[in-house]
């Protein structure tokens, strides 16, 4: 192996080609080579670099290792006694399918590495190695995918969890307060007001709703009121006898009828006209509504689910809604938490929408990478969830690659969801690609550790617990930006 004379910089820190310390906590890596030179070489080399190293000379000793360690990369040479490198490969893989591994060889050839791919390898190198900085890469480039795909499965299992409280994705504390709300009110008649931006998943709220309810066997029936013409609102909502008007040339059930048994989703409620609103007051106070044309009432019997994506106090305050109307339809408020003020919620969405997409269209795409999601996470949202989803299904049909990456999202996702320049006002576009990632994810790391300790009022226990951190990382990512949390208390 042929190392550089000098592989540290004056100031005694390592340069970063050669150093595994930007991907995270100390990265595991087991080598295996029964020549001592290359294996004390590659020890020193990876040691030198940040890594925790397991060295071990015999692949028989690796077998029992492997079972006991957690590894993350193994870098394993393919020709030792007693069992080959490739035997090993499939070992490791079969008891630690995670973990990544690097063949060494002096031997190269397409046959080998063909054989070493279909095994599951994920690269090799060949010794004498020319650059010890190659080496480095491949090993932190198989330490990236190793927690991407770590992460991706603790992001699948998080979604099965989610995905059971009928259909709804969200681990964060606010949307569990929605769930819990759900729970708590669904056994209910009582009538219900959603009130969230569009496309925060208000129907979605109502059906979950319904299906836990006693009325889950009853028809689930909605309409837009803003969707509707306002002189055929009437008659879908109360129905009409023959003759009411030109065009009535049969009797017609209202949708409050049709509900009968089960729940009326009155979307966009903040829409409804005055002169119906008068209406819909009558219907929830009697029970009953009269048809278009008719003087004889109808007994109703469902349940009344609204939704708005308007602040009704201020519209009543205004004169555009009735007060009373308002008090009728907020008897159980459940306010839906908009995407930005629920951002842990966003890798969670992003993985699930993935999912759904690339079998959709039989696609085999692993995850994102860190600059991608680091800018999913930063971006605002106006148009909420169905927004995400329908930049995750762009990102989906156009990407060919393995992994989701920025040049797959939208420009304006892509470029205002992170920083556009470094602290100097330097361009990001204009800077080595290493470099940019660097500022960038930087610049993420310490706005989201300043959002959340907003939010906790500097408690950083809690906000440890929002972030899904141990509190000692949280502290020691908290002091690599010089954040005090005394300042957001």
């Amino acid at each position: 192996m042929n190392e550089p004379s000098n592989t540290t910089r004056p100031n005694g820190s390592t340069p970063r080609s050669l150093s595994l310390q930007d991907v995270g906590p100390s990265p595991s890596i087991l080598v295996v080579d029964d020549e001592p030179i290359v294996l004390r070489a590659l020890e020193k080399l990876l040691k030198r670099a940040g890594a925790k190293v397991l060295a071990l000379d015999s692949a028989l000793e690796a077998v029992a290792a492997i079972e006991e360690e957690l590894v993350e990369v193994a870098l394993v040479d393919i020709r030792m006694p007693h069992m080959d490198g490739l035997d090993l490969l499939a070992r490791i893989k079969k008891s630690r399918p995670d973990t990544e591994v690097v063949m060494i060889t002096a031997y190269a050839t397409i046959e080998t590495a063909v054989q070493a791919i279909k095994l599951g390898a994920y690269d090799y190198l060949t010794k004498p190695f020319d650059n010890v900085t190659d080496v480095v890469a491949v090993v932190r480039r198989a330490v990236e995918r190793c927690r991407l795909q770590r992460r991706n499965r603790e992001l699948e299992e998080a979604i099965e969890v989610k995905t059971s409280f009928e259909g709804m994705v969200g681990r964060s504390p606010r949307m569990r307060e929605v769930f819990e709300v759900i729970d708590s009110v669904a056994y209910s008649s009582s009538t219900v007001l959603i009130q969230g931006e569009s496309g925060t998943g208000k129907e979605l709220v109502a059906r979950a709703l319904h299906k836990r309810s006693p009325r889950k066997e009853g028809p689930f029936i909605a309409i837009n009121c803003s969707a509707v013409p306002e002189p055929l609102l009437e008659s879908e909502l109360f129905g009409h006898v023959k003759g009411a008007f030109t065009g009535a040339t049969t009797h017609k059930k209202g949708l409050f009828e049709a509900a009968n048994g089960g729940t009326l989703f009155l979307d966009e409620i903040g829409d409804l006209p005055l002169p119906l609103q008068g209406k819909l007051l009558r219907a929830l106070e009697e029970g009953e509504v009269r048809h278009v044309g008719s003087n004889v009432n109808q007994r109703i019997d469902g349940r009344i689910v609204a939704a708005t994506n308007v602040d009704l106090e201020r519209t009543y305050r205004e004169g555009r809604f009735r007060k009373d109307l308002f008090y009728r339809l907020n008897v159980i408020p459940i306010d839906m938490p908009p995407l930005r003020e629920r951002t842990s919620d966003i890798p969670v969405l992003a993985h699930h929408f993935l999912r759904r997409f690339s079998t959709r269209d039989r696609k085999t795409i692993e995850g994102f990478t860190q600059e991608t999601m680091a800018a999913l996470c930063s971006y605002s949202w106006p148009g909420n969830v169905r927004e995400l989803e329908n930049v995750i299904e762009r990102a989906s049909v156009l990407c060919r690659e393995a992994t989701i990456d920025l040049h797959h999202l939208p420009r304006h996702v892509a470029e205002n969801g992170g920083p556009a320049l470094s602290e100097d006002g330097t361009p990001l576009s204009g800077l080595p690609y290493g470099k940019a990632k660097e500022i960038a994810l930087a610049a993420f790391e310490k706005r989201y550790l300043e959002s959340i300790l907003e939010k906790t009022k500097g408690n950083i226990s809690e906000s440890a617990r929002l972030a899904e951190v141990d509190r000692s990382n949280f502290r020691r990512i908290m002091k690599r930006y010089g954040i005090d949390a005394k300042r957001f208390a």
